[in-house]
């Protein structure tokens, strides 16, 4: 049990018998009255996000989750197959449980799949992963790193924003956490 007030991003927490992830979190000092805290939080079984107000003292029970390594395999339909790489026990995983990390996943990517009492909840990517750009417009003589940016479509199908000296074909490091640019491998 964890006071409300040291809840922070990313942590997992179980509320009404729910398991949730804090996607954000607010501390609040009204004058006369107690602290709040104001949360976001996603549902990991359901996928839904609801809005929540707890008082500062009140005491919240943080889940422990077991991390795994696995290997992304293939995905079928609606569902995503992941490799644990000790056990090779197959798992698969539906859409809802992967969320925006499908943006990023390649096959044979090594990842950790999170679980809750043998129950796969979700999935870790690396804090980089390296794909290649399938379609961006022309660069221009005189453009330079500095320059700017240009929207580039990668293997995966999310759009990104690159410098304009990055071309089709080429392979570039995105951070998964922001989807950001980081650099041309």
């Amino acid at each position: 049990m964890i006071d409300a007030g040291e809840l922070r991003k990313g942590m997992v927490i179980e509320l009404d018998g729910q398991l949730y992830s804090i996607l954000d979190f607010q501390h609040l000092k009204i004058g006369r009255g107690s602290a709040q805290v104001r949360l976001r939080l996603r549902d990991i079984r359901a996928g839904h996000t609801i809005d929540r107000t707890l008082q500062a003292g009140d005491k919240i029970n943080r889940v422990r989750l077991e991390q795994r390594t696995a290997q992304y395999l293939y995905q079928d339909g609606d569902l995503y197959y992941f490799m644990d790489t000790e056990t090779f026990e197959q798992t698969p995983l539906s859409a809802g449980h992967l969320g925006d990390a499908l943006n990023y996943l390649k096959d044979g990517m090594t990842l950790t799949i999170s679980r809750y009492n043998e129950e796969p909840i979700g999935i870790e990517l690396p804090i980089t992963v390296e794909l290649e750009v399938v379609d961006t417009g022309p660069s221009f003589k005189g453009d330079t790193s500095q320059a700017g940016t240009k929207p580039a479509v990668l293997q995966t199908g999310v759009t990104a924003q690159v410098p304009f000296f990055v071309n089709k074909g080429d392979t570039v490091r995105i951070d998964t956490r922001t989807g950001s640019y980081v650099e041309r491998v």
